[in-house]
C-alpha cells in the first residue's frame, strides 16, 4: 500500500499529496533526483513529515545517506525505511547535497545553512513546483485551489467515444479567466497530448469530445485517462463533470458516469459481479508516476476476506482492462466485489459488456474510519426516518428496476434495511423490509416482485432506509446500486450513491449536508446536460424528506446557453417525497435548446429544499444512460 495521506472526513484533502502526485511534479522530481544522484551523497531534512509520501510516489531516489529531523521526539523513528537522526548531526554527516523535503522552504533553508557540511549544496522541493502559469494562488503554493485536479476515463476506440460535459461553475463564486490544463494518456501510460482549454467568462458550459481531441492532435485510437487541472478557480477545488460513453453507427452502447473521486483510497466497493451473459471489466487506471507492483491490487467477494491479487504490474498512468472473472471465476450477480487498490487508483470505473453493448459505471470509496453509531437506531423524532438513500424508478411500463444494497465501510457487518417506494405525488406505494442483511449478502430487490404491475407506470422513486425491527447497527454510510433495464431492448444502466438525512430543519452531526456552508443543507444546485436531438437528456428529480417539510418544492430550471447566459426559466413544483421526470426538450422546446447549443445546460435551483437527482440520455431505440447528478 502506498504510504500516502490523501483524504479524510475530518480534515478534508491533503494538498501535499496532490502537489507530489501531479504529472508535472513527477517530471520535475525525476530531474531533481538525477541532479542529486550526480552530485551526492545526499541527506534529507524532513521538517514536515514528507519523506514517506515523497518516496512512496517517487521511489527512484538516489541513495540517502541520512534522514535528519528537528523534532527531538521523532529521533529514532523509522520513516520510509530510514532512521531519523537529530539535525545537529548534519554538519558531521559528510554529505554533498541536502534535500529539504518541503515546499515554500526559504525560511527553513536560511536556518539550515549554518548546519551544512563543508561544501554541501542545498535544494528543496520548490525545484518541483508547478510553473507559475498553472497556479491559481502563487503566494501560497499548497493552497487547495492550486490543485483543482481530477482524472477522467477517456476513450476513442473500436467505435466507442467519450464526451466530458461540465460548466464553469467557478464563475458563480467570482472566478475569472478560468483555464484547464489537460494531459491525455493512452493505455500504456504514454502521453498522447498536452494542451489547454480556456473557459468562457461566466458560468458557461464546456464539452471535451474524444473524437475532436483525436482529430485535433492526429492521434491513433486510444483508451486511457485524461488528467484535468483547473487554473484560476475559486469556491471549489474539485473538477466535476458528467462523462458519456456512446457507440458510433450501429453500436447501441450508451452510458453515463460522473467525476472521479480526486483522492485515492485503500478500498472501493459497489462493484457488481457479472449476471448471466455479462462480462464485467474493472478499469485499473494507475493515478501515479510510480508502477503498481504485482499483487498490490486485489479483488475479493464482499465479506469473504479472501482477496485474490492481480499478479501483473501496472505501469505509471497506464490503464488495464481487468476481467473480474479471471480472479473470481465463479462469482455471479447479485454478489458484490470489493476492490483493494492500495491507494494507487482514484475512483475506478467498471464496464459491463452484454449482447454487443457496453455500459460504464463507477464504484465508491469504502471507508475505513467509521464505527457503528449507537445513536442512529434512536434518532430523535424531529429527524423522522433519518438517513435515506433516494433511488429513481423509471416508468415501469418500459423499464425494470433492481436495487442492490452495497456495504461501503470496512466495519459494516450488517445492513438493517427497508425499501420505501413512492409515486410522483409523494404517496407511499410500498414498504418492503429487507431484513438485517449480512456483509456478504447477495440480495437484489426487483421491484417487479414487490409492486403490482400497474404501479408506477409513469415512474417514481424508492428510498433505502434503516429499519431495526430485527436488530442490527448502522453508521450512516448507507449505499446502494440501482439498475434499470429497458424491457424491450435489454439495454441497462446503473448508478450508485449514499444516504443522507434530507430536508429537515434540525441537524445531526453534519446532516443534512450542504454543498456550501454548515448544515442543514436545504437548497439545490444541480447540473443537467442537454444531450442532442438524437440523444435527448433527461433527469429524475426527487424531493426526499426524512420528515415532513414544505408541501412541495419551489424548483427553478434555468436554461443556459454556451456563454453561460440564462435564456429561459421554468418552474416546477415537486410534492414532498415525490419526484418528477424532466425532459428539457419537452420543457423548453426545440427552438430554445437549439439556441442554447451543444454547450448549453440546465441548472436546477431550489432555495427551500434539497433535491436529489439522476440524469442521463434516452433514445427511442432502447438506448439510455443513468447516473446521479452533481451539484456545486
Amino acid at each position: 500500500m502506498l504510504d500516502i495521506r490523501t483524504f479524510d472526513a475530518r480534515r478534508g484533502g491533503n494538498v501535499l499529496y496532490k502537489a507530489l502526485a501531479h504529472p508535472l511534479a513527477a517530471e520535475a522530481i525525476a530531474a531533481l533526483y538525477d541532479r542529486l544522484r550526480r552530485d551526492g551523497p545526499v541527506a534529507v531534512v524532513d521538517p514536515e513529515d514528507v519523506i514517506e509520501p515523497l518516496l512512496a510516489l517517487h521511489p527512484a531516489a538516489p541513495p540517502i545517506a541520512g534522514l535528519f529531523v528537528q523534532d527531538v521526539m521523532a529521533i529514532g523513528r523509522v520513516r520510509a525505511g530510514l532512521t531519523a537522526r537529530p539535525l545537529t548531526e548534519l554538519p558531521h554527516s559528510g554529505v554533498r547535497q541536502v534535500l529539504v523535503a518541503a515546499f515554500e522552504a526559504e525560511r527553513i533553508v536560511a536556518r539550515l545553512r549554518p548546519l551544512l557540511p563543508p561544501g554541501a549544496g542545498i535544494v528543496t522541493l520548490d525545484a518541483a513546483r508547478l510553473p507559475a502559469s498553472l497556479l491559481t494562488n502563487p503566494r501560497r503554493y499548497l493552497d487547495p485551489l492550486n490543485f483543482a485536479t481530477n482524472f477522467a476515463f477517456f476513450r476513442e476506440q473500436a467505435g466507442l467515444s467519450t464526451r466530458l460535459v461540465t460548466a464553469n461553475y467557478w464563475a458563480g463564486y467570482g472566478a475569472t479567466a478560468v483555464r484547464l490544463w489537460l494531459r491525455l494518456y493512452d493505455a500504456a501510460g504514454t502521453v498522447l497530448a498536452t494542451w489547454e482549454e480556456t473557459l468562457p467568462e461566466g458560468p458557461a458550459g464546456l464539452v471535451i469530445d474524444s473524437a475532436a481531441v483525436r482529430t485535433r492532435f492526429g492521434l491513433p485510437e486510444f483508451t486511457g485517462q485524461l488528467f484535468l487541472h483547473a487554473i484560476g478557480v475559486t469556491g471549489h477545488d474539485v473538477v466535476k463533470y458528467a462523462l458519456d460513453t456512446f457507440g458510433q453507427g450501429d453500436d447501441a452502447s450508451l452510458s453515463c458516469t460522473h467525476d472521479a473521486n480526486a483522492w485515492p483510497a485503500d478500498r472501493y466497493a459497489g462493484l457488481p459481479a457479472p449476471a448471466p451473459g455479462e462480462r464485467v471489466i474493472l478499469w485499473v487506471q494507475n493515478s501515479h508516476a510510480v508502477p503498481i507492483p504485482p499483487a498490490a491490487l486485489a479483488l475479493d467477494r464482499m465479506g469473504a476476506e479472501q482477496p485474490v491479487p492481480l499478479a501483473e504490474p501496472v505501469p505509471p498512468f497506464a490503464s488495464v482492462a481487468l476481467d473480474v472473472a479471471t480472479l473470481l471465476p465463479r462469482l455471479a450477480w447479485p454478489a458484490q466485489i470489493e476492490v483493494r487498490t492500495g491507494r494507487h487508483l482514484v475512483r475506478p470505473r467498471y464496464e459491463v459488456l452484454r449482447e454487443g453493448r457496453t455500459r460504464i459505471a463507477h464504484v465508491n470509496v469504502e471507508r475505513a474510519d467509521l464505527q457503528p453509531d449507537p445513536q442512529i437506531p434512536r434518532l430523535p423524532a424531529p429527524l423522522g426516518r433519518g438517513y435515506l438513500l433516494p433511488l429513481p424508478v423509471l416508468p415501469r411500463t418500459r423499464f425494470r428496476t433492481l436495487i442492490l444494497p452495497t456495504p461501503m465501510a470496512t466495519t459494516q457487518a450488517e445492513l438493517p434495511l427497508r425499501l420505501d417506494v413512492f409515486d410522483p405525488q409523494g404517496r407511499p406505494v410500498a414498504g418492503h423490509f429487507l431484513g438485517c442483511l449480512p456483509r456478504d449478502h447477495a440480495l437484489a430487490v426487483d421491484l417487479d416482485d414487490i409492486l403490482p404491475a400497474q404501479a408506477l407506470a409513469e415512474g417514481g422513486h424508492a428510498e433505502l432506509v434503516y429499519d431495526f425491527r430485527a436488530g442490527g447497527t448502522a453508521d450512516g454510510w448507507l449505499h446502494g446500486l440501482v439498475r434499470a433495464e429497458e424491457r424491450s431492448s435489454g439495454h441497462a444502466a446503473e448508478s450508485s450513491f449514499g444516504a443522507h438525512i434530507f430536508n429537515v430543519p434540525m441537524t445531526y452531526r453534519d446532516e443534512p449536508q450542504s454543498y456550501a456552508g454548515p448544515p442543514p443543507g436545504l437548497s439545490t444546485r444541480l447540473f443537467l446536460r442537454l444531450g442532442d436531438a438524437t440523444q435527448p437528456g433527461f433527469a429524475v428529480l426527487i424531493y426526499p424528506a426524512s420528515a415532513a417539510w414544505h408541501a412541495s418544492s419551489d424548483t427553478k430550471l434555468l436554461l443556459h446557453d454556451a456563454a453561460g447566459q440564462v435564456i429561459a426559466e421554468k418552474a416546477i413544483a415537486i410534492p414532498c417525497s415525490g419526484s418528477a421526470l424532466v425532459f428539457p426538450q419537452a420543457l423548453f422546446g426545440e427552438a430554445l435548446l437549439a439556441r442554447a447549443g451543444a454547450q448549453g445546460y440546465v441548472l436546477v435551483r431550489d432555495a427551500g429544499c434539497r433535491l436529489f437527482g439522476y440524469h442521463g440520455l434516452m433514445r427511442e431505440n432502447g438506448r439510455f444512460s443513468l447516473d446521479h447528478m452533481f451539484g456545486f
